[in-house]
């Protein structure tokens, strides 16, 4: 598919999904590198509590901790 048909049919809200290529795809700024960290028996509980409570796995609610975290100015 040309990119001007490709724009066109994105535009109108078509799919286009069949012409991309997302093998490939890259998020930038986005890698992901695995980390181990050990937190103490309490921490972990009281990880697990709160994200039970808000509906998520405790991987997701450590990444939203500490993005939070790091956005404050002066972090």
């Amino acid at each position: 598919m040309k990119a001007r048909n490709f724009d066109k049919t994105f535009d109108a809200g078509g799919d286009v999904s069949k012409a991309l290529d997302l093998s490939k795809a890259r998020r930038p700024a986005q890698e992901q590198k695995r980390v181990n960290v050990d937190f103490p028996v309490w921490m972990v509980q009281m990880l697990d509590r709160e994200a039970r409570r808000l509906g998520v796995p405790r991987q997701s609610l450590i990444k939203i901790l500490i993005a939070q975290h790091l956005e404050k100015p002066g972090a």
